[in-house]
């Protein structure tokens, strides 16, 4: 089957090695991706990591994406600088370049600067991590923020994944930040702003907000597989990696996943589904989405 890589004419031979080393070195080496985000201690606090204590330490992941073959960990810098020396050219890292609490009010979200381009360089990340509310009320500050974030990734040769979220009180009023209508917008936006991989969630389809959401999208019905077609669609050729997001049981995990990959996802972000259990768990449930995307073939 064709590379990835062979549809996106436009990377950099920089770009172009580093997501070769995520998709085809690391993880299930078939081109998909299968990505461990570490920020929710910064994005959600320490509540994440009460349903299995020994993951505070991120040690636990860390050893969870090299014991159980992940593509890599995304994770802020202090982590990295703090916990990555040991398992260097092991684990791939995309640096989350910036982020916020979860304290404030999200009607006015904006996710400030952590770190820089230079910084993966310097700590040698195959990739950076920026997260843009689509829809916020502070977009023109967000915007500007990655227009220089991006100068930097093509000026370095380095992949950025955009961590695209509705989000906001405009957001909210049109149908929610997982109706089709947002999800859909937002994958569109990362590619209209020149990101290299788009990391959204799977839309929702909630009859009961369905009539908020501007047209047409408020009379679409679409099954599970066609809204994740048509968010791919939407975001051309920017590779969509889709999110596992809250704790869902496992039955659920594989067949989410299978469809959105058989469906064109180029990888999956899965973070608190895999580390809030227990080692043995953990390791498990790792082996056996693994198992499913080999048994996709290669891409």
């Amino acid at each position: 089957m064709k590379n990835w890589l062979d549809d996106m004419d436009y990377l950099s031979l920089g770009k172009r090695i580093r997501l070769h080393r995520l998709m085809y070195e690391h993880g299930p080496g078939n081109g998909h991706m299968l990505i461990m985000p570490i920020d929710q201690g910064l994005e959600h606090g320490p509540i994440d990591f009460l349903p299995n204590p020994p993951s505070e330490d991120p040690t636990f992941q860390f050893r969870l994406a090299l014991e159980g073959g992940l593509s890599g960990v995304a994770l802020h810098l202090g982590l990295a600088e703090k916990y990555a020396s040991k398992y260097a050219g092991k684990v791939p890292i995309i640096l989350k370049l910036n982020g916020k609490t979860s304290i404030p009010s999200e009607g006015y979200p904006v996710s400030p600067m952590t770190a820089s381009v230079e910084d993966a360089v310097r700590i040698g990340a195959d990739a950076v991590g920026y997260t843009l509310f689509v829809g916020s009320p502070r977009q023109v500050e967000d915007f500007n923020q990655f227009r220089k974030v991006k100068a930097d990734a093509d000026r370095y040769g380095m992949p950025i994944v955009m961590w695209a979220y509705p989000r906001g009180a405009a957001v909210d009023s049109k149908g929610g930040r997982d109706s089709l209508y947002a999800v859909d917008y937002a994958a569109r936006v990362a590619s209209e702003l020149g990101a290299d991989l788009v990391k959204i969630n799977v839309p929702n389809d909630d009859p009961k907000t369905r009539s908020l959401q501007p047209k047409p999208y408020d009379s679409l019905n679409l099954s599970y597989d066609e809204r994740v077609r048509k968010v791919i669609h939407s975001a051309g050729k920017t590779l969509v990696l889709f999110s596992g997001g809250g704790k869902i049981d496992d039955d659920e995990i594989l067949h989410k996943a299978r469809v959105c990959l058989q469906e064109g996802a180029a990888g999956l972000i899965f973070g608190r589904n895999l580390w809030q259990r227990d080692w043995d768990d953990a390791l498990r449930i790792v082996k056996n989405l693994k198992d499913m995307i080999l048994s996709l073939g290669t891409t």
